[in-house]
């Protein structure tokens, strides 16, 4: 019964065998000196970062204009290909765009650029990654290299500005996440 097995085992051995030949640590001999050596080797999760973000305040809007808050943001990702993708939701029921004051609401829009200095950019959905993005940041933080990598832009339509009740403060809370890709 034991020779049934025999043949399986000599099997695994070979292909752990085959599977690549890996570094081992030598041991020194016992003498005047003795050297040894040992391998090293590390690696990294994909991780992604966004940072430099700023609150947005639309303070007195003429409701005639268009409102448009675009600013600058670092997103940095550790990927071969610098990937990422970001998702948005706001506070506002079933995660919505809105800006609120008790019962009274005021949509708003969102749009990203993977470049930063823009104006405008992709309409981000809510709940629904932008995906194919590309950072250009060198560094976690924009420390370094370019000082950010990415444009958010926030707006809200002069005909949602013309339905807000003036000297009301309307406040809500936009969340990005960003992945790896």
């Amino acid at each position: 019964m034991v020779r049934k097995y025999i043949p399986s085992v000599m099997a695994a051995l070979a292909v752990l065998a085959s599977a690549g030949t890996a570094q081992a640590a030598t041991q020194g001999s016992l003498g005047a000196t003795s050297t040894g050596s040992v391998s090293i080797s590390a690696s990294v999760p994909n991780r992604v970062r966004i940072s430099g973000l700023s609150d947005v305040a639309f303070t007195n809007a003429d409701p005639s204009l268009n409102a448009s808050n675009a600013q600058n943001v670092c997103v940095w990702s550790n990927t071969s290909t610098k990937g990422y993708r970001v998702t948005a939701t706001g506070s506002g029921a079933a995660n919505a765009f809105t800006l609120a004051n008790a019962s009274l609401t005021v949509p708003y829009t969102v749009e990203w650029s993977a470049s930063s200095g823009q104006t405008s950019g992709t309409a981000l959905a809510v709940g629904t990654p932008l995906t194919g993005q590309t950072s250009l940041a060198t560094n976690s933080n924009c420390a370094s290299g370019p000082s950010s990598s990415a444009s958010l832009i926030v707006k809200i339509a002069a005909t949602d500005l013309q339905t807000m009740t003036a000297a009301t403060n309307y406040t809500g809370t936009l969340t990005l996440l960003v992945a790896p890709e």
